[in-house]
């Protein structure tokens, strides 16, 4: 096995308002080796992008209280100072953020943006730097790169400043890239376009990618494993193949259920997940996800520990492997379950279509 480049153990996250205290990341426990891409997934406030931030230290503030630890190498990046943080970031472990237009500085020309973060971490000429902001440039595949540099972000299309964003996340050749939602608002064409990228970049550079999305379809031709997060949790963790033929949790459901299929015909409207995500500041208690479960029942007021319980990888449900291959499916074509445990763990009878766990292949 290849020894893990960064480990993410119990990780806490923890912000103090004048509304109380909101746990924005619960015991979160990840690895990554090189050359892997390790997808990160889950609807907006599920902490995933909190999660990325914390392990480069960008959302320390007075009232922020950290957990866990997150070793890469033999750096604890959570306990880390801000100077020890500085020689890291954007050196060895890079962030390509979500919105690139507030992301890059309006009134810096794009190759100064570049130029600055390869003069902090390397001591080249200025003719140096330009060369090497001119080949990355062309590298991420924008054309005319040495015009182009004296471009400002406002003159750059949405998809062509996600390149310039990649362009400067690979200035110093990392061995860590997050990309935080790399395809957000962008046209599906322009989607493709940049997933691939990043596949070819981590092919020729071996580094390994921390890829954070809400869309489990953009991970399909890229991640290697996935980890679903939900409420501040991770929920499940597995392969590629793992996560979209044998999902374990009723939410890994819901997420594959609202992915538009083309081997299917047009029929019903695409399955939605019942209720609202959870406030952080007072989460339900035990599995945060059982509020909108149409599964829950009594012993979900426990906390589900992250554990294998016989599928092969590990999620955070209470339901049995067998139990849950038998109810996240009726029959191939159809949606949800027609069973649901009442409050003494006893199945009762629902009324199928108001079930919302989703239908995800032949499993």
């Amino acid at each position: 096995m290849t020894e893990p480049i960064l480990e993410v153990e119990h990780l806490k996250v923890d912000f103090h308002t004048d509304e109380g205290t909101v746990h924005a990341v619960d015991d979160v426990s990840l690895t990554l080796t090189a050359g892997e891409v390790l997808a990160v997934v889950g609807e907006s406030g599920s902490g995933k992008t909190v999660t990325a931030m914390a392990l480069l230290g960008l959302n320390r503030s007075p009232n922020a209280v950290f957990g866990g630890r997150a070793m890469y190498q033999d750096t604890d990046l959570i306990a880390a100072s801000d100077a020890q943080l500085r020689k890291i970031r954007g050196a060895e472990i890079a962030m390509i953020f979500q919105d690139p237009m507030t992301s890059l500085n309006p009134v810096q020309r794009i190759g100064k943006q570049i130029a600055e973060q390869i003069q902090a971490h390397e001591n080249l000429s200025d003719g140096e730097t330009h060369d090497r902001v001119v080949a990355l440039m062309e590298r991420v595949g924008i054309p005319r790169a040495a015009e182009r540099a004296r471009a400002y972000p406002h003159e750059f299309s949405g998809g062509m400043r996600q390149r310039v964003m990649i362009a400067l996340a690979l200035s110093c050749s990392p061995s860590v890239l997050i990309a935080d939602e790399p395809t957000t608002a962008l046209d599906v064409t322009i989607q493709a376009q940049i997933l691939e990228r990043l596949n070819e970049l981590k092919a020729e550079t071996n580094a390994a990618i921390i890829l954070v999305t809400h869309d489990l379809g953009v991970v399909a031709d890229i991640a290697d494993r996935i980890a679903v997060m939900y409420g501040g949790r991770i929920v499940e963790q597995g392969t590629i193949d793992e996560i979209f033929y044998d999902p374990q949790h009723p939410y890994t459901w819901g997420l594959l259920g609202s992915i538009t299929r083309i081997d299917r015909d047009r029929g019903e409207r695409l399955p939605s997940i019942a209720g609202l995500p959870p406030s952080l500041l007072a989460p339900p208690q035990g599995c945060h996800f059982r509020a909108r479960c149409p599964h829950e029942f009594a012993k979900c007021t426990e906390v589900p520990d992250l554990a294998d319980r016989g599928a092969g990888h590990p999620d955070r449900c209470w339901l049995s492997t067998d139990d849950k291959r038998a109810r996240r499916e009726v029959a191939p074509g159809e949606i949800g379950l027609a069973t649901k445990p009442d409050v003494d763990g006893h199945r009762a009878d629902v009324d199928a279509g108001s079930v919302q766990a989703a239908e995800v292949g032949d499993a």
